[in-house]
């Protein structure tokens, strides 16, 4: 999780770039997101700032585009695709079993920050559906069955940093 002084020198950094006008929102917006990987409101705060904006008028457009994000995504950011070819190949199956093996509904990120889970309309790999992408690595024709084997590297090397984290905090 990104700190508010981390959030607000990223935030003064982008605005650097832009002119104090309305028809910049958007673009700071994407800007800011960019580079902190989500919209804490400390962000969004510094904008309204900015642009001398009420807070509600940023956070209404930021809320109404589905490109924004206002939570971090995990480290091991899983994505199911749900367009019409995977949907048709068990899409829905997919997404239910990545939610009982992760523990998480579609659009949450684990507490420990490792995993999140989003569904979006299409990756663009229909001949492979259904698809999973895992840390930006295609995982082709996929079973509720392989949900588990598919998450296993990750997993492991997420619990590789937990154990890596203690021994060194005991230090």
């Amino acid at each position: 999780m990104i700190t508010e002084e981390q959030a607000g020198k990223a935030v003064g950094e982008v605005l650097g770039h832009y002119k104090k006008e309305k028809k910049n929102l958007i673009p700071l917006l994407q800007e800011v997101q960019a580079t902190l990987g989500y919209l804490p409101r400390k962000a969004l705060q510094g904008i309204a700032d900015f642009l001398k904006m009420p807070d509600v008028e940023v956070w209404g457009v930021a809320t109404f585009y589905n490109q924004f994000r206002f939570v971090p995504l995990g480290r091991y950011h899983t994505t199911v695709c749900m367009g019409t070819a995977c949907h048709l190949a068990g899409g829905r199956l997919i997404l239910e079993a990545l939610e009982r093996e992760l523990n998480l509904k579609v659009g949450e990120t684990a507490e420990d920050g490792k995993f999140s889970l989003e569904r979006v309309a299409c990756i663009g790999c229909c001949m492979l559906a259904p698809v999973v992408v895992i840390k930006d690595k295609i995982q082709p024709k996929m079973t509720p069955f392989r949900v588990e084997e598919a998450l296993i590297p990750y997993k492991q090397e997420a619990r590789g940093e937990l154990e890596e984290g203690k021994s060194e905090s005991k230090s």
